[in-house]
């Protein structure tokens, strides 16, 4: 095991920052300190906290929490019923196919058979009539706009050029699903020239100024394979109450797009990529991961996956395949280094945003990459769930308040 620095030379958590990164009081996080549970050092200006061990901490806490009986805390809001992705014995499945097996295929092939369930080995996407209307609209946003900004307007701009943007005939709703995912990658500026006539390839060209190496291009459409559904995430659980209430295909995928637009998910990838970047810059990796932890509010970036105790298979399967490419391979060593120090310290193991994230710093990518192909890949999976839901009873899916006054001090 590798040594790590001495804790007082990291940065440390005021006792208001670890309050608030355990979501306690006050009061309750000095019960912690009094009955041994966590350590903090007396300064000056008050009790800090080591937040590695604030982290490993929260780690534990997570493992062991339940739901009070007293009150709902939101979870789980309901069961819904979903015959697509299942997660088993720590592995995921597309219609009972191992989703690492269909991560050999072309995403345009498994996004196809997702949307329609045809198996069609020469299927490509092709945007729709809107194209150029849409491009003109991300155009004209401000110039900090970035990736998923362009991808969000185009979205509207696609649904207006659309006559038939209404109709949620299935057949419809697919056609209308894959001319939007090619659309959506279509309208980002061009970096490079695409090698190879596949979507991945085409999303490759607009996201990395450097040609794709076979081995980065096999990673980042297997990423899409991966990334396309994941039970119900937050914005896909977004998504289907869209539908519920009959919006249209591309409503949902605003909708979605709005949920996945957080630090606690699709935006996750960024600050991974971030604290990648400074580990490969050569900066002690327990530093990187004490500042994200003073910096953020919520795990530590890239790391832990509630659905995945023994580790997210999407990260295993994409982290071994970026091994194979030279530049890859640097980025996983990176990967290494960090996930040597987090086993130790807290338990836990990769997820599929260190996997993006590492994806997109060895293709030399901007650091909201990942949330493209994050949104890209799940734009498929959201309008998955929408047909499902249009079969459903309309607007089941709203659920009932119950007041609860806050008590007057």
């Amino acid at each position: 095991m590798s040594s790590l620095p001495e804790t007082n030379a990291l940065p440390h958590l005021t006792a208001e920052q670890t309050a608030e990164r355990l979501g306690v009081k006050l009061e309750t996080l000095y019960s912690y300190v009094a009955r041994g549970l966590l350590s903090r050092t007396r300064t000056a200006a008050g009790s800090a906290f080591d937040p590695l061990e604030v982290e490993t901490f929260a780690a534990a806490r997570r493992r062991k929490a339940a739901p009070s009986p007293a009150r709902s805390e939101g979870r789980p809001l309901m069961v819904i019923e979903t015959d697509f992705a299942l997660i088993d014995h720590g592995e995921l499945f597309y219609r009972g196919r191992p989703a690492a097996e269909l991560a050999q295929e072309p995403f345009e092939v498994v996004a196809r058979w997702a949307l329609t369930g045809r198996w069609e080995p020469a299927a490509h996407f092709t945007p729709g009539p809107g194209l150029e209307a849409a491009r003109r609209v991300a155009e004209a946003l401000p110039s900090g706009a970035g990736d998923r900004d362009r991808q969000l307007v185009a979205v509207t701009a696609l649904a207006a050029a659309d006559p038939l943007r209404t109709s949620l005939d299935p057949e419809a709703v697919a056609g209308a699903a894959e001319r939007l995912i090619a659309g959506m990658v279509q309208v980002l500026p061009v970096k490079s020239h695409p090698v190879a006539p596949l979507l991945a390839a085409e999303l490759w060209s607009r996201l990395s100024p450097h040609p794709a190496s076979p081995e980065l291009l096999r990673t980042l459409d297997a990423a899409l394979v991966l990334l396309l559904d994941h039970d119900l995430a937050v914005s896909t659980l977004a998504a289907r109450a869209a539908a519920s209430a009959r919006a249209t295909p591309y409503a949902v995928v605003v909708a979605g797009l709005g949920a996945l637009d957080s630090p606690l998910h699709g935006n996750a990838s960024r600050a991974a990529q971030r604290m990648l970047a400074r580990v490969a810059a050569g900066e002690q990796p327990a530093r990187v991961v004490a500042d994200a932890v003073v910096d953020g509010r919520g795990p530590v970036p890239g790391f832990g996956q509630p659905l995945y105790p023994e580790g997210d298979p999407r990260a295993r399967i994409l982290l071994g395949m970026l091994a194979d490419d030279p530049a890859g391979a640097t980025v996983v060593e990176t990967v290494g280094a960090l996930t040597e120090l987090l086993h130790d310290r807290t338990g836990a193991a990769p997820n599929s945003d260190l996997a993006l994230a590492a994806l997109s710093l060895a293709g030399g990518m901007a650091d909201d990459a990942g949330e493209v192909i994050f949104a890209t890949a799940r734009t498929a999976g959201w309008i998955v769930h929408a047909l499902a839901e249009y079969r459903e009873r309309p607007l089941r899916l709203r659920p009932v308040g119950r007041y609860t006054p806050v008590p007057q001090a």
